[in-house]
């Protein structure tokens, strides 16, 4: 089973990011990254995706349509297991407060700090036995 990371955020520049910083674990095969440029393409790839492939997905907050703290009680609806790590430039109280009440796993803050979303992405590995 490949393990697999959504990530949502509607600009187009995250996924040569997010492709550039696990480089190497995409490279080896350790886990494959999803791409939705919006909640409601996220909601899509998310339903076709093998139940016990998906580990994690990391959403922008800010988004035009569907925000990311509508998409997080959606996803939690379809796949309750999967931990939903919310990621946003307005990192205040109140923001933070919506996301876990909503069920969300953790929040980040732009720009992301890379080391430490490995780190969250070796845990949830580690939790389906795929650790390195």
């Amino acid at each position: 089973m490949t393990a697999h990371i959504m990530v949502v955020d509607d600009e187009p520049d995250v996924t040569d990011l997010f492709r550039q910083q696990f480089r190497r674990e995409l490279r080896t095969g350790r886990f494959a990254m999803g791409f939705a440029q919006s909640a409601s393409q996220a909601l899509e790839q998310i339903s076709i995706l093998d139940e016990t492939s998906l580990v994690m997905v990391c959403s922008d907050i800010n988004m035009p349509g569907m925000t990311g703290l509508e998409l997080l009680p959606k996803v939690k609806a379809i796949r309750p297991n999967v931990p939903v790590l919310m990621i946003t430039a307005y990192g205040d109280e109140d923001t933070r407060r919506r996301a876990l009440e909503g069920g969300a796993a953790g929040l980040m803050t732009k720009p992301v700090d890379f080391v430490a979303l490995r780190l969250e992405i070796d845990k949830r590995l580690d939790e389906h036995g795929l650790g390195a």
